[in-house]
């Protein structure tokens, strides 16, 4: 710890600035890396879940209230609700036909469902692909003011370069293990949205046959 306070002590403004943003950029990564993991474990759940029981329902109404209890995160029952939803009379949405009609309400409410599932992916990808670039820049920017420090005092040499230097490279270490699970996350969180998704649209086209169908249970 001594060490890090005597860094901290000795970088400037733009090096602390540096330091606390990727330390930002960890706490926010890590945050949203433990609740996306927690919510999308819930919803892969519920999906395995709920699919079963609502098409085990003896009706439609029957069908809701088992989504309802199942459906913690809300992904089905929007698609549901969007499905049985009957258009104002005299707007566009009500002169198309029947099937157009659910199949536009269903697509709605797919890509509302989609897009919140996806909630925090942006920002993972985003302290995935800079934080390595921000630590590159604090240690160019650390040597450059160790070497700067060492000019005005008119001492150089090999002993005196090589601390400044080898602690302006624990930035380009803090942006790699900033960056790095961000990454890793990223990646495991789109394959398992993608298989949500997956879920999602094949219930969503089940769905609307049986409605087009007209042969939903009573």
């Amino acid at each position: 710890m001594g060490g890090y306070a005597q860094l901290w002590a000795e970088a400037d403004a733009v090096g602390r600035a540096v330091a606390l943003l990727l330390l930002a950029m960890s706490v926010s990564a890590w945050v949203l890396i433990l609740w996306k993991a927690w919510v999308l474990t819930r919803a892969r759940r519920d999906l395995a879940q709920a699919v079963p029981a609502f098409w085990a329902a003896e009706g439609l109404p029957a069908g809701q209230v088992q989504l309802a209890a199942l459906d913690r995160e809300g992904l089905l029952l929007p698609l549901l609700e969007a499905a049985l939803q009957t258009p104002p009379a005299g707007t566009l949405e009500a002169s198309g036909q029947a099937g157009s009609q659910l199949t536009r309400r269903l697509r709605d409410a797919l890509h509302r469902v989609v897009a919140q599932l996806q909630y925090g992916q942006v920002l993972l990808a985003s302290v995935g692909s800079t934080a390595p670039f921000v630590g590159l820049f604090g240690t160019v920017w650390g040597i450059y003011h160790a070497l700067r420090g060492m000019a005005a005092s008119g001492s150089v040499g090999i002993d005196q370069v090589a601390g400044p230097v080898g602690e302006a490279l624990i930035m380009t270490a803090a942006g790699l293990a900033v960056a790095i699970p961000a990454v890793l996350a990223y990646n495991l969180f789109g394959k398992w949205v993608a298989a949500c998704e997956a879920d999602l649209e094949g219930f969503a086209h089940d769905l609307r046959e049986m409605l087009l169908d007209g042969a939903e249970p009573r």
